[in-house]
């Protein structure tokens, strides 16, 4: 006899679906630091993006909040936390006092918690600060290094060096910018890898702000990303054919040509190893006079030469843009 699913088990199932998605947005957290799911969905937002320590108590009390919305209508409650400072207040707006913080990078967060009859949803934001130090008058030597040997498409890596800081007991924010591709490693590090995928032609500059000093302290260096080099392409290869079918090649050839007036034709006939002396360079001023005076191809446009001998006469025909170097064999 079946038996009829009484409702707690209703309930229990689907308390049971939204944890298992509660879980999913909790392990999104780690790959992200702002997590949304259809549940509950939180923003975190700083006041400033950077203070200095000589700014007055008032000035070093950030303000902090959260914007957290919950499909189901439920109340939101928030837990704030931060390494450094002194977090005051709750709810959605609080104060991070960061009044006795010396000079450096901090990160706060906050955690959303929904909480209903139907379940309990969590998720996760940050932010972070830079406390500039009023002690640190002048800026760092510093150099950055560029690639070199640059192959278009190729990943380039900018790495940077404190020459002389001048104070052995702070330690530098590094943040960088490129002026063209992106970093896809290195940033908050002295060295970053730079992503060129279709920049050939392009100049790369990359900049870094030194930050926590009390002013921009800026270094920069630029490279220029080469063009690939033209090269040929081979149109077409035959034996010793009939000569209706070398026509139809050439006449294939010809048109190509015509297609793109920049590109040149690059006739290369290698003569059979046993074949009659000079049979080559017949069929090469054979070819060469249909081309021009049949099908009316400039001739500065085509050139031809021998090539190495092979088994039996073979004829390539070669299309190279403007700026290649000849086919070589």
């Amino acid at each position: 006899m079946l038996r009829t699913p009484s409702l707690n088990h209703f309930r229990k199932l689907i308390a049971f679906s939204l944890v298992l998605l509660c879980s999913i947005v909790v392990i999104a957290q780690k790959v992200k630091e702002t997590t949304k799911s259809g549940q509950l969905d939180v923003v975190m937002a700083v006041e400033t993006a950077s203070i200095s320590t000589c700014d007055s108590i008032d000035k070093r009390k950030v303000r902090l909040s959260a914007n957290g919305t919950s499909p189901n209508g439920n109340p939101l409650h928030y837990k704030w936390t931060a390494p450094v400072g002194r977090i005051v207040g709750d709810g959605a707006s609080v104060i991070w006092d960061l009044s006795d913080v010396p000079a450096g990078q901090y990160k706060a967060s906050v955690e959303a918690v929904s909480a209903g009859t139907d379940g309990t949803c969590t998720a996760f934001s940050s932010g972070t600060i830079v406390v500039r130090s009023c002690n640190v008058a002048t800026c760092p030597k510093v150099e950055i290094s560029c690639p070199t040997n640059i192959v278009p498409g190729q990943k380039l890596v900018f790495t940077s060096r404190l020459v002389a800081n001048g104070f052995p007991n702070f330690a530098p924010i590094y943040t960088w910018t490129v002026s063209a591709g992106s970093i896809i490693a290195g940033q908050g590090t002295n060295a970053i890898t730079v992503d060129t995928t279709a920049l050939a032609g392009q100049q790369v500059t990359a900049t870094l702000n030194m930050g926590g000093y009390s002013m921009d302290c800026l270094a920069s260096c630029a490279v220029q990303i080469p063009v690939p080099p033209e090269i040929c392409r081979k149109f077409d290869e035959f034996p010793d054919v009939a000569r209706n079918d070398e026509k139809a090649r050439l006449d294939n050839f010809a048109v190509a040509l015509q297609n793109d007036p920049s590109n040149t034709g690059y006739i290369v006939i290698h003569p059979d190893r046993a074949g009659k002396p000079n049979a080559a360079q017949t069929r090469n001023a054979r070819i060469t006079d249909y081309l021009i005076n049949t099908r009316g191809m400039d001739a500065g446009r085509v050139s031809s030469k021998i090539g190495p001998a092979t088994e039996g006469m073979r004829v390539e025909l070669w299309i190279c843009p403007k700026g290649a170097a000849e086919p070589q064999q």
